[in-house]
């Protein structure tokens, strides 16, 4: 059986690392990391990811701001929050709640925050800075970050000699995690719907990475015997055997016979999804570091 990646544990390191870095920077400089976040509308998804990302602030040290809109809010009134939080140097990290409501050009509006304050790391300036290998100025996307952390606490810093297959192309997450795998000195192969033959791709994987949000699509015979697997989706299914409508979350690998040929496996839930929450804590933390001219943590 597969050693299960205990994502919960890794991101429990992290925070800890954090809030020592973000008491150490008001020791030193007098700043508090500041972390603004910003959810218009009433989904209850996003109201439930936004509360534990202003408790985790606070848990950090951190002075966590909220500002929650209501539904039919312009793009004007929310550019005008964003742009005054931009001009805000109290303010070091500033997160918009995806998705926003339909009505809302959300590109303009993610492109609009500062790249030094775009702690989502969802700015081109920031995701460019992954392309071009500069891996120290930029801010890193949360789940990308988070993944490739337990990817290294299995195989260590330097990836070289490794094929890694990231099924999933997207900004968010795919094209990001190909980018940091490379740049660990891995071979990477980016797949997608349209590879041919993609379970013969996966087959070839030292480390395999699931984001395409079908539920349970890699199959045992899809995975490299003593592969790592990475499972990055969240797929919420029904579960009857828990009772009448009820449902489940699973990802995007099917973690009870995938775990019979992996040596390490991430669980869904617990595996990668807590560490995005602590990656964004750390790029506040490191933003804050470099407002006041100080070497910022690594993490």
């Amino acid at each position: 059986m597969a050693f299960v990646i205990d994502g919960k544990e890794a991101a429990a390191s992290v925070i800890s690392a954090v809030t020592e870095a973000s008491a150490s920077l008001e020791a030193k400089a007098g700043i508090k990391p500041g972390l603004a976040v910003v959810i218009v509308g009433n989904d209850p998804a996003s109201h439930a990811y936004v509360n534990s990302k202003s408790k985790m602030a606070k848990q950090c040290g951190f002075n966590s701001i909220q500002h929650t809109l209501p539904e039919d809010t312009t793009q004007g009134e929310l550019q005008a929050l964003v742009d005054t939080l931009n001009a805000d140097p109290s303010v070091h990290g500033i997160l918009v709640q995806l998705p926003l409501p339909k009505h809302f050009d959300s590109d303009a509006i993610i492109q609009s925050i500062l790249p030094e304050k775009d702690v989502d790391g969802l700015n081109i300036a920031n995701a460019g800075k992954i392309a071009t290998g500069d891996l120290l100025t930029g801010l890193i996307s949360c789940t990308p970050a988070g993944a490739m952390l337990l990817v290294k606490r299995v195989h260590g810093e330097d990836l070289s000699g490794l094929n890694a297959v990231v099924i999933g192309r997207s900004n968010l997450f795919g094209k990001p995690m190909g980018l940091l795998l490379l740049a660990a000195n891995a071979t990477v192969t980016m797949a997608h719907s349209r590879t041919r033959d993609l379970a013969s791709v996966c087959a070839n994987a030292d480390i395999l990475v699931a984001a395409v949000g079908r539920a349970e699509m890699v199959r045992r015979d899809w995975v490299k015997p003593g592969a790592t697997v990475i499972d990055v989706g969240i797929n919420r299914v029904p579960a009857p055997e828990k009772g009448e409508g009820k449902t489940k979350l699973v990802g995007d690998v099917a973690f009870a016979e995938a775990s019979e040929v992996a040596a390490s496996i991430t669980p869904v839930p617990g595996g990668v999804g807590p560490m995005t929450i602590a990656m964004l804590m750390a790029n506040t933390v490191i933003a804050a570091h470099r407002v006041a001219g100080l070497g910022a943590p690594k993490f």
